[in-house]
């Protein structure tokens, strides 16, 4: 027995991920109208669409500043898509600044893990390694390399736990977005300044 999908179970869906109207009701008859699993659904198939989007080109896009209240602490940020059309669009624009507001927040210092130095890499290994000597090596490895993990989600923009919903990664938030515009985006780089540093 198939279960009857509303236009409101459709609409609820599409509000909560921005998804498109057919692919928020192929997931809900997928899920016999559970909307939890239909989000998972959903979002597995945003990562994979970015996943393919990853490749093509993005030279249209923003440059955002972001000045926090008080002025004391302020970003640039650039935020490539693939055409003006998505750049003018008013998500993008809030998604480039609410990722100048997240770096002012956050204060990562590159973009990707890529560009962390394997020098600063080196050391911070050393560090974890030494913190925790004495215990057998397949612990210390595990140990190691969740530390490294750490150190990558304080540092690396698109490892953070984004601001405003900290369950989400800001990767997640940019792949999210990628679905919703079916544009590949990306995050070229940044500046955050504070006063006095």
């Amino acid at each position: 027995m198939s279960t009857t999908i509303t236009a409101q179970q459709v609409n609820d869906l599409r509000s909560q991920t921005g998804a498109g109207l057919m692919d928020c009701k192929r997931a809900l008859v997928e899920t016999s109208g559970n909307i939890e699993e239909a989000i998972t659904i959903l979002r597995k198939k945003g990562a994979a669409s970015a996943a393919k989007r990853a490749d093509r080109e993005a030279k249209e896009g923003l440059i955002e500043s972001y000045i926090h209240v008080g002025g004391k602490v302020g970003v640039l940020i650039e935020v490539n898509c693939e055409t003006d059309f998505v750049a003018r669009n008013d998500d993008f624009k809030a998604l480039v600044r609410n990722l100048g507001m997240h770096i002012a927040a956050a204060n990562p210092l590159y973009v990707t893990r890529d560009q962390v130095p394997e020098a600063d890499l080196a050391a911070e290994r050393d560090i974890a390694s030494a913190q925790v000597a004495g215990k057998p090596p397949a612990a210390v490895q595990k140990i190691v390399e969740g530390k490294i993990e750490k150190f990558y989600s304080t540092i690396v923009l698109l490892d953070q736990p984004y601001v405003k919903v900290p369950e989400k990664s800001v990767k997640e938030i940019i792949t999210e977005a990628i679905a919703k515009t079916g544009e590949n985006i990306q995050v070229r780089r940044f500046v955050r300044f504070q006063l006095g540093s």
